[in-house]
């Protein structure tokens, strides 16, 4: 058996073993349409992530499943493609030093701040929101803070690539148990009961209304916004990138960052060694110019 012949034999369901030149089709793909970056060595990884997809939706091939991406004009298969490769593991009030820190901000800015020196409106993105834990984690800390002026003008977009995690994120559901890094008294303030679901509460309507939930590939050449943010947190997302990658995404961030403004990363991503405009204020956190 020739050597092109053992890397092409069915696996015991029937489906084909991934080939060398499959994993470069693949990872090229993802490369192009994600940013994520999977390098030569993560062929493993790739075969038994897609495995299940494949054989879920009736493949015998990675090639023919390839294919099938590259012809859906909806994008919809690409997006499962990227769901199934990616990791979505998070928490609410993940890397909590991130919400102390606006909180922080929000307090000396907006509250106790006079009257005629506030900011009008604040804007807030989650960039890369996965399944809602950090938006909804952002939303209870504005939220918190903001209440000793009353009604005010937040507002708060969340996205990400994944139309699954963006469907989750909207429902806003966790299971109970996993609340165990939400500060007390957001828990009671917060979160209700979740209907139908045993053992799950749901985040309020009315904090769940203000968040924006939509789908944006953190790889197109421009950003459909017409106005800048005062926060961005884009957390433990660049790690899949490569630098050049990285540099092109902190410049876009830079953009749309209102003066003063704050981009917050994921405790183990730096910009030490990509060039930016914007200024160290502390580990994991940076500022657009002054105010």
């Amino acid at each position: 058996m020739s050597a092109r012949s053992r890397e092409t034999v069915a696996l015991s369901d029937g489906l084909q073993d991934l080939t060398a030149e499959e994993y470069e089709l693949f990872r090229r793909l993802v490369y192009e349409q994600s940013g994520i970056n999977l390098g030569p060595q993560k062929q493993q990884l790739l075969r038994a992530r897609l495995g299940k997809l494949l054989r879920g939706r009736g493949f015998r091939s990675y090639r023919a499943y390839y294919e099938y991406v590259r012809g859906d004009a909806s994008g919809n298969e690409l997006c499962a493609l990227i769901d199934a490769i990616s990791t979505n593991t998070t928490h609410l009030f993940r890397e909590r030093q991130h919400f102390d820190f606006l909180a922080e901000v929000l307090r000396a800015r907006w509250v106790d701040a006079a009257a005629s020196a506030r900011p009008r409106n604040l804007r807030i993105w989650s960039a890369g929101c996965s399944s809602g834990e950090e938006p909804y984690s952002i939303a209870m800390t504005v939220d918190d803070t903001l209440a000793p002026l009353g009604r005010y003008d937040w507002k708060l977009l969340a996205t990400d690539v994944s139309t699954r995690m963006l469907a989750k994120a909207r429902e806003g559901v966790f299971e109970a148990h996993r609340l165990g890094t939400v500060p007390d008294t957001f828990r009671r303030r917060y979160f209700v009961p979740a209907a139908g679901a045993a053992g799950c509460v749901q985040i309020r309507p009315e904090l769940r209304q203000r968040i924006c939930f939509s789908r944006l590939n953190l790889m197109d050449e421009q950003f459909p916004f017409r106005h800048g943010f005062d926060f961005i947190f884009c957390r433990n997302v660049m790690i899949y990138f490569d630098r050049a990658t990285q540099t092109r995404l902190v410049a876009k961030f830079a953009r749309h960052l209102r003066p003063g403004g704050h981009l917050l990363i994921g405790h183990s991503e730096s910009l030490n060694n990509i060039e930016h405009p914007l200024t160290y204020v502390r580990p994991t956190i940076y500022r657009r110019g002054a105010p």
